[in-house]
């Protein structure tokens, strides 16, 4: 049962091309279901003895153990997955997850920061003439700039920056790539910083990664969490700010000033116009009565 696990995101990975951070929540999942499985029935050894009631007992001990709607709904989009493809290899015949349920979720609208909030984060490193000012000052204005998430920002490498033609390229979801405009304000900072901090850290020849931390290496994603909850301390934002939150803001800012939304969704990389379209219900009244 773990070599089919394995062989399927496996599968994810090479033939999909699922980001490592999407193939580690699916493995999270799909071991937390093979541990209830085989602690409800001990003697289970294959994924075709799985069945409907077994796979609804998971989820009624999820709901007991308090997981919100949105996080079962999440592991039935990936059961099913999981089991569309066992049944594509013929390792199960019938499909238990076929009908399976989830419980409704209630999206809710995401936080954003108002545009004095953000001038304020924006200014915040320009308090430390540090190499680290230098480079998380480069890292929020690039946030803001793009819509970037925060793990494209982090695996973004030197190359992927043009500042001739202030653009950046940069690889989204499933390895598509796009190609993203940015101010001055946001390529002046990355300049400054390419030119005097960088180097002062301790990167290697080989290393590729446009931010790095002070020992030379990627910066991850905890990094730039950490780096991000720092500043918005320092600009006294009460607001609840999380690593997407400039990405938020970043749409509902240009919807504000009346930006397609189909330009919108290119920039933000959404695969579909529905999902930008969340937005649009965040802009302020007197613009939708304008686009109507």
């Amino acid at each position: 049962m773990e070599e089919q696990i394995s062989e399927f995101l496996s599968t994810l990975q090479n033939e999909r091309g699922y980001s490592a951070n999407t193939v580690e929540a699916y493995r999270n999942d799909l071991n937390q279901l093979l541990s209830f499985a085989t602690n409800e029935r001990p003697h289970l050894a294959q994924w075709n003895r799985v069945d409907k009631p077994l796979l609804l007992g998971f989820l009624l001990h999820l709901r007991e153990r308090g997981y919100s709607a949105s996080s079962i709904s999440r592991k039935v989009a990936v059961i099913k997955t999981f089991f569309h493809f066992l049944q594509e290899r013929s390792y199960v015949g019938d499909n238990p997850a076929a009908t399976l349920g989830a419980p409704r979720v209630e999206k809710r609208i995401p936080q954003i920061l108002q545009r004095d909030e953000v001038e304020r984060l924006l200014a915040a490193p320009a308090n430390h003439s540090t190499p680290k000012g230098l480079r998380d000052r480069a890292i929020l204005e690039l946030l803001y700039a793009s819509g970037m998430r925060v793990t494209e920002l982090v695996s973004l490498d030197v190359d992927a920056m043009n500042l001739e033609n202030n653009t950046v390229h940069c690889t989204g979801s499933g390895a598509k790539k796009r190609v993203i405009p940015i101010a001055d304000r946001a390529a002046d900072a990355l300049a400054d910083y390419l030119q005097r901090a960088r180097p002062v850290f301790a990167v290697g020849a080989d290393e590729r990664a446009l931010f790095v931390n002070p020992h030379g290496k990627r910066l991850t994603r905890q990094g730039l969490w950490l780096i991000i909850k720092e500043y918005v301390a320092e600009a006294r934002i009460t607001a609840p700010v999380t690593p997407h939150t400039l990405r938020h803001s970043f749409a509902v800012h240009l919807l504000s000033h009346g930006t397609d939304l189909e330009k919108v969704q290119r920039l933000l990389g959404h695969a579909s116009a529905a999902t930008t379209q969340f937005y649009v219900r965040m802009v302020e009244p007197s613009v939708g009565a304008t686009d109507e």
